[in-house]
């Protein structure tokens, strides 16, 4: 009986409750920055000079048509925002118990988020 005691005005609307794909998605982000800092990090430990030019080559090298690094750093920074959504979303159902006031704040989570990746792509692709 107690699955029926949740049900109607005095259902429980606070935690996560997402499981397995929320985990993994957590990890798989998390292995895509993990790979991407590393690039990073051996594209500057094997810099000749710390210019702007190889600072701004590391980010826009090619291979081919294909801009590589370009959508390297899209695909980390699109992973960063959705751990940032993941951690941050279950942060707030599992520690704001009004409803009204966790979506507030899942809304501003998001608006944040949005606005991030817009600002990211257009700085990144006008390289």
């Amino acid at each position: 009986m107690a699955s029926q005691e949740k049900l109607g005005t005095k259902r429980l609307v606070v935690g996560a409750h997402y499981g397995t794909l929320d985990f993994l998605a957590q990890r798989c982000t998390a292995v895509i920055m993990a790979v991407y800092t590393l690039v990073l990090f051996f594209g500057f430990l094997f810099s000749s000079d710390m210019s702007f030019e190889s600072w701004r080559n590391l980010f826009a090298f090619q291979v081919g048509v294909l801009p590589v690094g370009q959508l390297l750093a899209t695909l980390a920074f699109l992973s960063l925002a959705w751990h940032a959504w993941i951690g941050v979303r279950d942060i707030w159902m599992d520690y704001i118990t009004s409803a009204g006031l966790r979506l507030f704040f899942q809304v501003l989570t998001v608006l944040w988020l949005l606005g991030s990746v817009i600002y990211f792509a257009k700085v990144l692709w006008s390289i």
